[in-house]
């Protein structure tokens, strides 16, 4: 039976000991909870696992997996997400394997990185569902991989299980090029610790509070917040599949009412899509007063998109403070820093060109040269410095820079690229001991809060002066209706005297592209963004909606929308 009253944490050394104590000191307390959506079911059919059942699972594929591979070996997650998801996880770890969270072959557009993936981690044991055996031994047909159906695997199996301890837990690869996968190492060490510091910055460590998420397991932010962090803290862990969201968003909400103190997190583009697709009808029986805490991560944080969410569902009780806009990575095992529940966001209106030109100075928020971030918090149990990216000389407070963490969570490295680990794991800073991770990111410190600005690679430079993409982006999805929100790329290109600057939108689902005077979009969008960032577009392209490429977490890449302009694959007749 549940308790109100959160358990008392162990320190345990990986996850299935934390699952083992659980199993023996609250065996019957609700786990893990996926609640499906079949057509004909439309609020959901729950199955749940209680912390014995998962216990029970997980020693039970343990042991199936260590029939199959040796410890140290990789085992790829080609699961649904769903309850065979986490015990095939947890299973591979308390064997001493090495897990590698994917995704089913059927996952649009990402076959190739699939591939690709599998390959660079040499996977020996390929772990999956009934549901979809088949088509998982149709993409492996030529890979010399053993496939383990989790549901399949007896629970009499769990009597030959035998503890084995690794450092390696499992490999989180980034969200990039299909070329060139990265997999982090993150030992058993390092997501413990990163679990323990997300879940004292959410206030969770001392307070009871339910899980409720659906981004994919195999993205660092579901994985950490839905599978690492109740288990550490044995939490009850509500699981949807994201395409359940994306079909009817308010399924999401519906589940934050349900559970007391839900904690959950999505990127900026879900709040916006909630906001503009929830209905009036729909709200009606939604109550959103008991919500303990609301993530925003994994892409850039927009001011205004939490502003409008919060308006949207002020009449369910939403209380404005849960926002908690946050920053993290795969190489810090995911979270870094992050707001508070409970504290106002955090604004901070700058003025553009000193932004452009590496310094956060205030300026008036109705400044039409003004740029509005959000303040991601503190460090959560880490140390954070701002450092020139060439030199490394650590800045001062208002300088902007590239952001280094150092800390229990940040990884061991990338699988089998030394090289590569040593340029990004491998930082010295003048008088700060240690090694520092280089995130790669830019960002400033301002009123003690970190405020993130960009990629530094995705820096646009046009004259001598930078340009932060994700900022002419807001611009130009604000300047025209037909623009769809969060679903277009700015980039340079090479050009004869310098960079050119070319925006790439998809428009949005509810016309065509026919129908939209794309002259007139053009206009409107070259008009905003030149009196806005003093920029001139070289070029703008709408396309239809899912032709900018996404990673497969889900964001823009800018990086293969650069290359496919570059090859000439968007239609002519788009461009303005």
């Amino acid at each position: 039976m549940d308790s109100h009253r959160p358990p008392l944490v162990p320190t345990c050394r990986s996850l299935p000991e934390y699952v083992r104590h659980w199993a023996e000191t609250t065996p019957d307390r609700r786990a893990f909870t996926f609640v499906d959506h079949p057509a004909a079911h439309s609020r959901g059919v729950h199955r749940t696992l209680t912390w014995r059942r998962l216990d029970l699972r997980m020693r039970a594929v343990a042991a199936r997996l260590a029939a199959e591979a040796e410890p140290g070996a990789r085992v790829a997650l080609l699961c649904p997400q769903g309850t065979e998801y986490v015990t095939g996880f947890l299973g591979a770890l308390a064997a001493g394997l090495v897990a590698v969270p994917l995704y089913p072959p059927h996952l649009p557009g990402q076959a190739e990185r699939l591939s690709a993936v599998l390959a660079d981690a040499g996977a020996t044991v390929v772990v999956t569902t009934s549901q979809i055996l088949e088509a998982v031994r149709d993409f492996c047909d030529e890979t010399p991989v053993r496939i383990v159906a989790v549901d399949q695997v007896p629970d009499a199996a769990a009597r030959a299980w035998q503890p084995v301890g690794e450092r390696v837990a499992y490999l989180q690869y980034t969200s990039g090029s299909t070329r060139t996968p990265a997999g982090v190492e993150i030992s058993h060490a390092n997501v413990v610790a990163n679990a323990r510091q997300a879940l004292s910055a959410y206030g969770a460590d001392t307070r009871p509070v339910t899980c409720v998420g659906w981004l994919p397991l195999y993205h660092d932010m579901g994985l950490v917040l839905s599978v690492a962090a109740p288990v550490v803290r044995g939490l009850l862990s509500v699981l949807m599949d994201p395409a359940a969201f994306l079909h009817e968003p308010v399924r999401w909400l519906r589940l934050l009412a349900a559970h007391p103190r839900a904690l959950s997190a999505a990127p900026n583009f879900a709040y916006d899509y909630c906001t503009s697709t929830v209905t009036d009808a729909q709200k009606a029986d939604l109550r959103l007063d008991g919500v303990a805490a609301l993530i925003n991560g994994s892409e850039p944080v927009r001011l205004h998109t939490a502003d409008r969410f919060h308006a949207a569902f002020a009449g369910q009780g939403l209380a404005p403070d849960v926002h908690c806009p946050s920053y993290g990575l795969a190489e810090a095992t995911v979270f870094v820093s992050a707001s508070r529940p409970g504290q106002p966001l955090g604004r901070f209106a700058l003025d553009r060109d000193a932004l452009a030109a590496g310094k956060a100075l205030p300026a008036r928020p109705d400044d039409p040269r003004a740029v509005v971030l959000a303040g991601c918090g503190t460090p959560a149990g880490q140390r954070v410095r701002i450092a020139d990216p060439v030199s490394h000389a650590v800045l001062s407070e208002g300088e902007v820079g590239e952001i280094l963490v150092q800390g229990p969570n940040v990884g061991r490295g990338y699988w089998g690229q030394d090289e590569h680990t040593r340029r990004v794991f491998g930082a010295v800073l003048p008088g700060a001991p240690g090694s520092w991770l280089r995130t790669g990111d830019l960002g400033t410190v301002l009123d003690g809060q970190l405020i993130v600005t960009g990629r530094l690679k995705d820096l646009i430079v046009v004259d001598g002066r930078n340009h932060y993409p994700q900022d002419v982006e807001g611009t130009a999805q604000d300047a025209h209706p037909a623009v769809r929100r969060d679903r277009l790329a700015a980039f340079g290109v090479p050009g004869r005297s310098g960079e050119r600057v070319v925006v790439v939108a998809e428009h949005v689902r509810t016309t065509s592209l026919a129908r939209i005077d794309v002259p007139e979009l053009v206009r409107a969008v070259r008009a905003a963004v030149s009196g806005r960032h003093g920029l001139r577009l070289a070029d703008i392209v709408l396309v239809p909606p899912g032709t900018v490429p996404r990673t497969s977490s889900g964001k823009v890449s800018r990086a293969r929308t650069r290359e496919r302009y570059l090859a000439g694959a968007y239609a002519v007749g788009s461009q303005g």
